[in-house]
């Protein structure tokens, strides 16, 4: 019965976005409000309020943590998500995202490897630096301006918009979701060890996802196409393993997308032989000297040099950036800690980046900053949506209904419970849209779950070691990227960019079977992780 009460708050939100088509904030707005009644009336006539609050008020705790959950959710993730948007916007107002957008089709004239730059590469790059939907949409409309139909456009750009979420906006998906393990402190060792755990799950996807969108380019070269898929997810596998064990999740899809770039630069240039235009990829040829190419990739180029230094890569700086101006203090009445560097994170590194390069690129600081601010307005409907799903979790986890559901799920799948996690992940983000979303939601029900397994221990998980906590609560972020295939936001996004209006069922009836692939490769990862490697 705790469960299934404590589940109801999840049960409404899904229904309401679901069911009635109701728009995201004002969902979860309502699913706040139905969690805080519970929170204040059921959860203590179940009897599942945590000891360490048994003698605080039930009315102390649920405001207070009502109030830690705006907290976390403005700092760092909402401010993450406008500089991440503000950074792209930039781009866009000094148009010198069509320079890139150019240098990048250019780069070769085999289609297979356009089409892989471009969604694999590019749409990497795209997912890493800004996220929300701007990796689907722009390589889409590339696309159809290359050439290619629509529907292909759409559905390939979904498929490839995967492997990179985890990490998307700078890590914000994977930081949230250890932070979320963690109660909010998760430790620089943490955070690598969640990064590697969720590369490590994915390290299949890193082969069959090129493999995929090669072959839905070009059917009937299967041997060339495994080839690039070998040896351009190689790259991408180590680069990012490399990044998330050393650096954290801040740069695993920036660099790992980079060096898939320069694999596929280096593959063009060793094998391709064919120098012919192909017929369905044609596109004037334009010359850009060093200056204009450092100008069209400042910003970018920028934020990747900002996020590097801050990072453990450059020991004294990263260190004193995470010893100043630090604002951390208990929360009253639940005891959490609220902990948030002002100069160390990564929302202040993608800003500066934006900023200066935006400069570079010809626009003023007054106008810069008017430009921030509309993108801020812009996003006040995510803004009250991430600040309501925080709350939400976080009144969840200290009133004891996570722990319940968690309790119920264990008892309802047992020892198999491992296989089914990336579900829960998937659930999640289909229905937000949000793989930040679906682990600030689930995240800290993945490690509640792996406490009533018994999974508290460390171990070694395809040679890597860590806890096994964190790999099942890894997990939760690996598993989101499948639901992402399918999210009604994600693909709404696709048909926008691609001007197909109303055609949202037909897409997500193609990327259906990649999801489900996606899932049970993902739970396979996980359990074998667990119990045979």
């Amino acid at each position: 019965m705790a469960a299934i009460i404590s589940v109801i708050p999840i049960v409404l939100l899904f229904t309401l976005m679901m069911g009635f088509k109701m728009s995201g904030y004002k969902s979860a707005i309502i699913t706040l409000i139905v969690t805080i009644l519970l929170a204040l009336y059921a959860a203590p006539a179940l009897g599942i309020i945590p000891e360490k609050y048994a003698e605080s008020s039930i009315y102390g705790v649920t405001f207070w943590s009502v109030i830690e959950g705006l907290l976390k959710a403005c700092f760092p993730i909402i401010l993450i998500i406008i500089c991440a948007i503000f950074s792209y916007n930039v781009l866009v107002e000094t148009k010198e995202i069509e320079t890139i957008k150019t240098q990048f089709i250019q780069l070769t004239s085999d289609k297979g490897l356009v089409v892989l730059l471009l969604t694999w590469g590019f749409g990497g790059v795209l997912e890493g630096m800004a996220g929300f939907g701007t990796a689907v949409a722009i390589p889409a409309a590339i696309l159809i301006g290359l050439g290619f139909k629509p529907m292909f456009s759409a559905v390939i750009c979904l498929v490839a918009n995967t492997v990179a979420v985890g990490f998307g906006a700078v890590g914000l998906p994977a930081t949230t979701l250890a932070n979320q393990v963690a109660d909010g402190t998760a430790s620089p060792e943490m955070l690598c060890e969640v990064a590697t755990f969720i590369i490590v799950q994915l390290a299949l996807m890193f082969y069959i996802t090129p493999f995929l969108i090669l072959m839905m380019t070009d059917r009937k070269k299967v041997l060339k196409n495994l080839c690039i898929a070998l040896f351009v997810g190689t790259f991408s596998i180590v680069v990012q393993f490399c990044c998330g064990h050393f650096l954290g999740p801040e740069t695993p899809a920036i660099l790992g997308s980079v060096a898939a770039i320069i694999a596929m630069l280096i593959y063009n240039k060793l094998f391709i032989r064919d120098e012919s235009p192909s017929d369905e990829v044609k596109v004037e040829k334009k010359t850009f000297g060093l200056a204009k190419t450092f100008k069209a990739w400042s910003v970018y180029g920028l934020i990747i040099f900002f996020i590097l230094i801050s990072s453990k890569i450059v020991p004294p700086i990263s260190d004193l950036l995470k010893s100043t101006l630090v604002t951390s203090f208990a929360m009253p009445v639940v005891g959490n800690t609220f902990s948030f560097g002002w100069l160390s994170n990564a929302g202040l590194m993608i800003f500066l980046g934006a900023v200066i390069g935006g400069m570079i690129q010809g626009l003023s600081f007054g106008k810069l900053m008017k430009m921030l601010l509309k993108t801020a307005y812009n996003l006040q409907k995510t803004a009250i949506t991430i600040c309501c799903l925080v709350a939400l979790a976080m009144l969840m986890n200290n009133t004891g209904m996570t722990l319940a559901i968690a309790t119920g799920l264990v008892a309802l799948t047992g020892p198999v419970y491992p296989f089914f996690a990336p579900l829960i992940g998937s659930i999640g983000t289909f229905v937000t849209g949000s793989a930040t979303s679906a682990n600030i939601l689930f995240g800290k029900l993945q490690a509640a779950a792996a406490g009533q397994l018994g999974l508290v221990n460390d171990g070694t998980f395809f040679g890597i070691s860590g806890n096994e906590t964190n790999w099942l609560a890894a997990a939760n972020c690996a598993g989101s990227e499948g639901g992402k295939l399918l999210s009604p936001q994600s693909i709404a996004i696709a048909t926008a960019a691609c001007d197909m209006e109303g055609q949202d069922g037909e897409i997500m009836r193609k990327t259906l079977p990649f999801a489900i692939f996606w899932i049970l490769m993902n739970g396979l990862m996980v359990y074998l992780g667990l119990h045979v490697f």
